[in-house]
């Protein structure tokens, strides 16, 4: 992710509420989205503080601090939330001890990997209907029966237990994963959502030349088959994950994750001046990614961590990547 700069000279965060040098309360402006400071006069309404925006701003009023700011000029509505944080339709119980920390740790994902999306040309917030499912989010807890993570018609629900980062970590054991994280599960459930939204009915065919055919088997025959007998032998020889290997739905939900795991990390390389990061060249991309994906695995083995990137992308992983970075709209 990228860094900006505060007008007193310090430097903000993606999650930054206020500059800690100048403590001037701070926002990611939804007009230039940039993180920047809020100017207060006493004469005029809140502006944002990036120089070469200063529309008049308010802070979304959500309960567990988001620091996304509404352009009250190009409000359209009364609602005293933000375009990201109305997205979530169901919250979780407040009432229970943790809850309140829980959905402050999905949203900040959720807000992370939405910022991506909006810079890199995926629409998820047209009101044209007929261009597929509108987006929504439901935080959900265990109750007389267990909440699945999962997508459906647009609603990606989100059992709030993944972020007890305790009981993460036991699942990602249990289920033999390299990396389980919010950020992760949000990424591969939209890669649902925007199978549904731009390859349902448009994209079908070259989808079904790499990824197989939904078809047949279908999802409930692939399930019932991977659960039995474990991924496929030779997964690793045309997949980006075991799981990947299950049904073309997932290969593609895995694979989109991968891809957006990609475009924040280049993102955030091209922000320190590792790499010049050009959404335009895929191939590019590719290489680059590799290169700092290499550097940053072993800073992580320095210091004991796991792999930042553990994929290895054989040819048929790279021609999947590709087709899905085909799916772009830049211009929107």
């Amino acid at each position: 992710m990228r860094t900006f700069p505060c007008t007193c000279g310090n430097t903000l965060f993606f999650d930054s509420q206020q500059c800690v040098v100048c403590h001037l309360p701070t926002g990611l402006c939804a007009t230039c989205e940039r993180v920047a400071p809020l100017l207060t006069d006493e004469e005029k309404p809140p502006a944002c503080g990036n120089p070469s925006c200063g529309v008049t701003v308010r802070q979304c009023a959500s309960q567990f601090g988001c620091n996304r700011l509404i352009n009250v000029e190009e409000e359209e509505s009364s609602n005293p939330l933000c375009d990201y944080c109305q997205l979530t339709t169901v919250t979780p119980d407040l009432s229970v001890e943790g809850n309140l920390e829980k959905w402050r740790k999905l949203e900040l994902a959720k807000r992370r990997v939405l910022y991506i999306l909006d810079q890199s040309g995926f629409p998820f917030q047209t009101p044209d209907d007929s261009v597929g499912p509108q987006l929504s989010f439901e935080f959900k807890a265990d109750g007389k029966e267990p909440v699945m993570t999962g997508h459906a018609h647009g609603v990606i629900t989100i059992n709030i237990k993944e972020a007890d980062s305790v009981e993460r970590e036991r699942s990602r054991i249990n289920f033999s994963e390299p990396h389980r994280t919010l950020v992760g599960h949000f990424r591969h459930e939209l890669g649902h959502y925007f199978w549904d939204r731009l390859v349902e009915n448009k994209a079908e065919e070259p989808f079904r030349d790499l990824f197989g055919d939904e078809r047949n088997p279908t999802y409930k025959e692939a399930m019932d088959t991977y659960y039995a007998n474990g991924p496929k032998p030779d997964w690793a020889s045309a997949y980006v994950s075991a799981y990947a290997s299950m049904h073309p739905w997932e290969d593609f939900a895995e694979t989109f994750n991968v891809y957006l795991d990609m475009l924040s990390v280049l993102a955030t390389a091209d922000n320190f001046e590792v790499v010049h990061n050009d959404l335009t060249d895929f191939d590019r991309m590719f290489r680059h990614y590799l290169h700092v994906g290499l550097m940053a695995n072993e800073f992580n083995r320095d210091m004991g961590l796991l792999d930042l990137v553990p994929e290895v992308f054989v040819p048929p992983v790279k021609e999947k990547l590709r087709f899905i970075h085909a799916l772009r709209t830049p211009d929107e």
